[in-house]
């Protein structure tokens, strides 16, 4: 299992695990709770949505170490019932000096694609992210 390079807490309390994070590339895995699961027994879109943004993100920023990523747009399409345990796999299409754009999806435990994403992702420098702002300069 490797490290997403940040505190992400939210994708903690998920349980997203991080399995591939290079070349543009990305795979989480990530085994729905029952507080998960909407009123059919299957993951609740939100969560399959988030678990879509983290692995798009995730292959955007993973050759970029000095940046982290926001999202600025990302368009989810369901398929099928995400059932079990998951697979997201990502995939960086392009990327400029500011911005990528990725595709992504999530099988089923049969290998069932349920779902895909495509997003839009703004690279913004560290400090930025992190609430810390360079300093100003003063006369």
């Amino acid at each position: 299992m490797l490290n997403f390079r940040a505190d992400i807490p939210f994708v903690n309390l998920l349980g997203f695990t991080l399995h591939r994070m290079e070349n543009g590339e990305s795979e989480l895995h990530y085994t729905p709770k029952p507080e998960h699961l909407n009123s059919h027994g299957v993951t609740h879109g939100g969560a399959s949505m988030t678990l879509l943004d983290v692995a798009l993100s995730v292959a955007a920023r993973s050759d970029v170490e000095d940046h982290g990523i926001v999202t600025i747009e990302m368009k989810s399409t369901f398929m099928a019932p995400a059932k079990g345990p998951l697979v997201a796999k990502a995939r960086r299409l392009r990327r400029t000096k500011s911005m990528a754009f990725v595709e992504g999806w999530i099988y089923d435990a049969e290998g069932e694609l349920c779902t895909m994403a495509t997003g839009t992702f703004r690279y913004v420098p560290r400090n930025k992210l992190d609430g810390k702002q360079a300093p100003v300069a003063t006369d």
